[in-house]
């Protein structure tokens, strides 16, 4: 067995010691991958991009964070010539169905072993409390605690908890629970003003205002994001969401840097996509979140909306200037080079375009007659049906 563990930016994890643990449970070598750039250039910037977001309200963290992991994994299991993989997700869960899936996808012989399907592993450890009983017995050190039992999974763009106590829809979470993100109660009392620069869609540098910090490395600017937004209480989720396999799950969320992203992406795209652009990505985003969510990020379908969405973002650029506190993100102004707002042609004070435009608010009158006759067409309708 030749264990592999992904650093995708785990809370405080010591990779070490992690390698110490897999050899001696028995793994031949344990192999560990830093992908934090990857994660963050490939996939996180991504789905800022296309404005991802599961049922509204998920973004996504564990989701995208499964084909960036899979990806190495079928390439460390072709060089050591292996033909099986394995994973510890669960039977109900989603993490199975988009580690196969995408491991199918990347190398199409490739087996996998998942021992929470396997008849005799269900029989001696029929949840996580036999799992735990189980390390306790042979001295395998785990974070999980029997009372607090929670299903925790880490990377740079967010922390979730699921199981154990949260089981129960109506108990809500313990704040000690949190490890990216401040309390909004107990956020500073000061208000912190930030600028984010886009280019393509994707975020090329971030400016405090106030303590003048700059910072243009994907990777140290996304972290920057993640230390701003959770010093100032903002990214918390607590929600009931659909999974793939059919069942409904609770789980609690943390996603600073994303949450803050997303705000500031969405606002820049108001002052530069055209409104027809926009609707359809808002449909290629819905699509995208859905895809990403069930696993199939390495499908041609994928593949397809994400070249639509690059081709949507070429002209998202420029600055989103924010207004961090106490769990709020408040826009207080964008500008870029690449505008479509036009103030004279939006200005009440100015009849027409101005100088630029040829915009004569009569025409309007012709316009909402056509607009309308579908709409006359339908209550002609519906009075014969009253008649």
């Amino acid at each position: 067995v030749i264990a592999f563990c992904a650093n995708v930016g785990q809370f405080e994890e010591d990779f070490s010691a992690v390698k110490a643990k897999a050899v001696s449970v028995g793994a031949s070598k344990c192999i560990v991958t830093d992908l934090r750039k990857d994660f963050v250039d490939n996939y996180v910037f991504e789905t800022v991009k296309a404005n991802g977001i599961y049922e509204s309200r998920y973004l996504l963290g564990t989701s995208i964070a499964r084909p960036c992991i899979s990806k190495e994994m079928i390439r460390i299991a072709e060089e050591e010539g292996a033909q099986f993989i394995s994973h510890g997700a669960t039977g109900k869960g989603n993490d199975q169905v988009r580690f196969e899936m995408c491991a199918q996808a990347l190398s199409p012989k490739i087996r996998a072993i998942a021992p929470w399907r396997d008849p005799e592993f269900i029989e001696s450890f029929k949840g996580r409390k036999d799992l735990l009983a189980y390390c306790t017995k042979h001295g395998i050190p785990v974070d999980a605690k029997p009372k607090s039992n929670y299903s925790i999974d880490e990377n740079l763009y967010h922390t979730s908890y699921e199981s154990g106590q949260l089981e129960d829809a109506m108990c809500g979470p313990d704040e000690s629970m949190f490890k990216m993100t401040t309390s909004p109660k107990d956020a500073p009392e000061t208000a912190e003003r930030i600028q984010i620069e886009f280019n393509n869609g994707i975020p090329i540098k971030i400016t405090n205002l106030g303590d003048k910090t700059v910072i243009t490395d994907s990777l140290e600017l996304f972290l920057y994001c993640n230390k701003i937004a959770g010093k100032h209480g903002i990214g918390r989720i607590d929600i009931v969401e659909n999974r793939f396999v059919g069942i409904k799950s609770r789980g609690v969320y943390e996603t600073p840097g994303g949450t803050l992203l997303r705000e500031a992406h969405l606002d820049l795209e108001g002052i530069c996509m055209d409104r027809e652009v926009k609707r359809i990505t808002e449909g290629l985003g819905a699509e995208f979140a859905r895809l990403c969510y069930n696993g199939f990020w390495f499908a041609p379908e994928m593949d397809l909306i994400r070249h639509s969405i690059d081709f949507g973002q070429r002209d998202v650029e420029g600055v989103v200037e924010i207004e961090l506190y106490k769990g709020n993100i408040t826009i207080c102004g964008r500008s870029s080079p690449k505008a479509l707002y036009n103030a004279d042609l939006a200005s009440m004070d100015i009849e027409g375009g101005g100088e630029a435009f040829d915009y004569n608010p009569g025409d309007a009158q012709g316009f909402i007659r056509i607009n309308s006759v579908r709409l006359k067409t339908y209550a002609a309708l519906r009075a014969r049906d009253r008649e």
